[in-house]
């Protein structure tokens, strides 16, 4: 097998809520697991951990690991068991070109459960970031997520794609609205479950819609002080939100991380009641919307209840293609120059050498930093022009000729020499 850029994935595209939840990887759970595919998979150089709300993905390259092993491995340590039910939940591949096209997709938020979810590439970021801290980056996935930022930063420029308003976290706002109207939500006691991205980007959009009687609620109390404090909020006792007392409030949000079924029962109260579990695990016993009285919206249901993809993004998406194919094309073409990439590493020693004894002999120049810096040189023009050394006399005219110290020549396919020294 050659060394190559893999993934699996679980997302609302292949399997429900309750299935996702399974394979939900809280935030303290993800070194450990990343640490887990390295021990028992030495040969994978690139490794990330991508879980959002709708999503666990791993992206990872090797040249002996396959996705299917990857993903077995993955389920004996979540589950215990192998079963085939299971393993059809998730999509993989094994194709370096296959899997970048995916986590550009993913970053984009063409595959989002809400499309267009501007929220995912700061997800992206913070996976990556993970990663980095690891020092499990390899060349391929690095390339991979350069070309992504890079991408983020195109559509964002010269596009209307990125709206902003298609996050969960907005649409869990309208459908506040929706449910009771803007007069009467004003008076209506709102209750937040965590303090994590998703909440973050709640008070964020809540500037437009300024709902004013708001609670937050996290296990780490400074957390919830914090963003407390910075949204006019009060803080309420994680203690009472263990032991269900929800008497006050008449929307309760639920988005805490690993809190499975955490709000289970409701005492009474007399009111209307909307509950939104934004959580995955779900917050949210789902059998309370059996309650009279009492509407709960999970993340499907939010999602499948958004409004519609405004037009400017649909004229937007003919681009958005335009710009992602074009950044697959350029790291299409970074892949097919590899073997130049490896002969010229292999040729470096070489060209160090030829190149110090030139300088010496025709500029008496013996400055070490000096004789790099034109030794890179040389191998950057050398990849530009898509040919390798054969002679010292191949240095020599490069660092000789005028045009060494001009713009890179225009790109051809790259042919490897036949008489080459190396």
């Amino acid at each position: 097998m050659s060394n190559q850029l893999r993934y699996i994935s679980i997302s609302h595209i292949s399997a429900n809520v309750a299935d996702r939840e399974r394979f939900f990887i809280a935030d303290e759970q993800k070194r450990p697991l990343l640490l887990s595919f390295k021990k028992h998979f030495p040969d994978i150089n690139g490794l990330m951990l991508l879980v959002t709300c709708n999503r666990t993905e791993v992206y990872f390259e090797s040249d002996q690991t396959s996705a299917s092993k990857l993903l077995e491995f993955l389920l004996q340590e979540r589950l215990g068991t192998l079963k085939n039910e299971d393993i059809s939940l998730f999509v993989t591949s094994d194709d370096t070109e296959t899997t970048a096209k995916h986590l550009l997709s993913v970053s984009t938020g063409l595959l989002s459960k809400v499309w267009g979810d501007a929220e995912i590439i700061h997800q992206v970021r913070k996976a990556y970031k993970t990663t980095l801290e690891m020092k499990l980056q390899g060349s391929l996935l690095e390339r991979a997520i350069q070309m992504v930022f890079r991408n983020h930063k195109r559509v964002r420029n010269e596009t209307q794609f990125r709206d902003g308003t298609t996050s969960v976290a907005y649409k869990s706002l309208k459908m506040i609205v929706a449910t009771y109207g803007m007069e009467e939500v004003e008076d209506k006691k709102i209750l937040i479950i965590g303090a994590g991205d998703i909440v973050k980007q709640w008070f964020k959009y809540n500037r437009k819609f300024n709902f004013k009687k708001i609670a937050i609620s996290n296990r780490t109390l400074q957390k919830a002080q914090d963003l407390a404090s910075q949204h006019g909020a009060e803080v309420y006792s994680w203690e009472k939100v263990v032991a269900n007392d929800f008497s006050d409030f008449d929307i309760i949000i639920g988005a805490a991380g690993n809190s499975h079924h955490l709000v289970n029962r409701l005492n009474q109260h007399g009111k209307s009641r909307l509950l939104i579990d934004l959580g995955l695990p779900s917050n949210i016993d789902p059998q309370l919307s059996e309650i009279s009285g009492v509407k709960l919206y999970n993340l499907d249901a939010i999602s499948t209840a958004v409004e519609k993809t405004k037009v400017q993004r649909e004229k937007a998406l003919e681009v958005v293609s335009e710009i992602n194919r074009e950044e697959l094309l350029a790291y299409r073409e970074w892949l097919q120059e590899a073997p130049l990439r490896k002969l010229l590493a292999q040729q470096k020693p070489y060209i160090l050498n030829n190149t110090a004894g030139y300088l010496k002999r025709a500029m008496d120049i013996e400055d070490s930093e000096k004789i790099n810096t034109v030794a890179n040189r040389v191998i950057r023009q050398l990849y530009h022009k898509r040919i390798a050394i054969s002679s010292a006399e191949d240095i020599r005219q490069l660092i000789a000729a005028q045009s060494f110290f001009g713009r890179p020549s225009r790109r051809t396919y790259y042919r490897s020499p036949k008489n080459s020294e190396l």
